[in-house]
C-alpha cells in the first residue's frame, strides 16, 4: 500500500479541504505518466497488442489537459492493473506504474505509485549486481523531470512515504 494512512494535505486537493491546487494537481499527473512512459517498453515487449497501460498513460494526460473526466482516468487506471496481473517482474511492474499515473486524477498521491512501480520496474529489468545502480538512475532521471514548483512536496512526501513505496526514493 503505497497511501499513507494519514493524508498530507499539500496533496489533497482544495474542493477536499487541502491544499493542493488544480494546476499542481496537474503537474503531478503529468508527471507520473511521464515516470510511467519511461518504463512503458518493459510492458509493450511483453505484451506488444496490449494498449491498456499506453491508454492509462494518455489517459492521465488528457485528464491534465482537460479532455477526459476524472472517472474515465480512473477507469483506465483499472485496465492497465488488469493488464499487468497475467504477467510478471519488469513487464508487471511498467503495467502498475502505468495504472498509478492513470490514477492521479482520482487521488494525487497516487504520483508516488507510478514513480515507486517504474523504478521497481527498472529494478527487475537490471541483473543482480545492477539493482541498485538502476534504481538510482531511475530515481535521479524523475527527480529531474519533476516541475520545479512542485519539486520540494514531491522530494518531501518520497521522504515521508519510502517506506511505503518499498524504499526505492531513499539514498
Amino acid at each position: 500500500m503505497i497511501l499513507h494512512p494519514v493524508r498530507d494535505p499539500r496533496l489533497v486537493t482544495t474542493r477536499r479541504g487541502g491544499t493542493l491546487s488544480d494546476d499542481h494537481h496537474q503537474l503531478l499527473a503529468r508527471w507520473a505518466a511521464s515516470c510511467a512512459e519511461h518504463v512503458l517498453p518493459a510492458f509493450e515487449t511483453e505484451a506488444p497488442d496490449d494498449a491498456r497501460p499506453r491508454e492509462a498513460i494518455a489517459g492521465a494526460r488528457a485528464w491534465a489537459d482537460g479532455r477526459m473526466r476524472m472517472m474515465a482516468s480512473r477507469a483506465s487506471a483499472g485496465h492497465a492493473m488488469g493488464a499487468a496481473r497475467p504477467l510478471s517482474g519488469a513487464a508487471r511492474l511498467a503495467a502498475y506504474a502505468a495504472g498509478q499515473a492513470a490514477a492521479v486524477p482520482h487521488v494525487a498521491e497516487h504520483d508516488l505509485g507510478a514513480a515507486a512501480y517504474a523504478i521497481r520496474a527498472v529494478m527487475a529489468s537490471a541483473g543482480d549486481e545492477d539493482r541498485e545502480e538502476a534504481r538510482l538512475r531511475e530515481r535521479d532521471w524523475q527527480r529531474e523531470q519533476v516541475p520545479d514548483e512542485l519539486r520540494r512536496l514531491v522530494l518531501e512526501d518520497q521522504a515521508r512515504r519510502d517506506h511505503l513505496c518499498w524504499g526505492v526514493f531513499g539514498d
